[in-house]
């Protein structure tokens, strides 16, 4: 998730994070539609890999009796965030379909899943296409014979910018911060800040990432040997914004900012 630099109390800074940036429930159910659509079948094993808090891994197994999911992060704070935030709002019998993986991504797993997610454009913190590379290998070599990696992304004109954006919610405001682009590297720094009853929160989350491109992502899991891999683009609404509806395709118009996501097929 990043992080922190700022006073801001744990607690306090992933509910914001969660309530400003994350929408589970529709991502869980575009894996599922998804997953069916081009394997036939429901997904029933989740992976979330720099999973943080948990939280979708907790919601996903929630979804079936037969659902189990591991979330898999570095970082104690946001996992002990999520297990007294998230796990504990779980049955005794949906407690034994989750667990928390303190460990790296990188790492060899006994697990085998039906999906593997690197949501939030977590995978950006490799900024070498060799360890890149390695981390897509990793995550083919731990999924089901039929299994699919699903990663977000995003891009358009205005993501390079050095800008700040807020975006106001009922009891809070979000700021995503374009604080540095090299364009030589494609290397990128951004904060999140908050601000709540009137007290700005700077630097709560910081991202020293290398901004990958949709092509970039599609020939590397090509090449950690994936068999196919689908890119989707997002629908529009009346006003001309994004509506929330995905579909497949391999050919758009850029515009000022866009979130998509791309799919790796074993």
């Amino acid at each position: 998730m990043g992080k922190g630099e700022s006073s801001l109390p744990v607690d306090k800074k992933y509910k914001l994070y969660e309530a400003s940036v994350q929408n589970h429930m529709a991502d869980i159910e575009f894996i599922q539609d998804e997953f069916k659509a081009l394997r036939g079948r429901k997904p029933k094993t989740l992976r979330e890999d720099f999973g943080g808090t948990g939280a979708m891994a907790c919601d996903w197994v929630k979804e079936g009796k037969e659902n189990r999911a591991w979330a898999i992060d570095l970082d104690p704070e946001p996992v002990y965030y999520g297990k007294e935030n998230h796990y504990t709002r779980l049955n005794d019998e949906e407690k034994t379909r989750m667990e928390y993986v303190m460990g790296n991504v990188l790492d060899d797993y006994d697990m085998k899943n039906d999906v593997t997610v690197a949501f939030n454009f977590s995978y950006f913190i490799f900024k070498k296409r060799a360890e890149l590379l390695k981390y897509f290998q990793q995550v083919r070599k731990n999924l089901n014979g039929d299994g699919a990696f699903f990663v977000d992304i995003f891009g358009g004109t205005e993501c390079f910018q050095e800008m700040v954006e807020e975006t106001e919610f009922k009891k809070h405001s979000y700021f995503w911060d374009c604080d540095r682009y090299n364009p030589l590297t494609n290397e990128v720094l951004y904060y999140i800040h908050f601000k709540t009853k009137g007290e700005k929160y700077e630097k709560v989350f910081t991202y020293d990432w290398r901004h990958w491109t949709v092509r970039e992502i599609t020939e590397l899991m090509e090449e950690a040997g994936f068999s196919k891999v689908v890119t989707y683009w997002e629908g529009e609404d009346e006003d001309g914004d994004g509506d929330g509806e995905f579909f497949q395709s391999n050919e758009e118009e850029n515009c000022e900012s866009w979130v998509t996501y791309i799919v790796g097929l074993v």
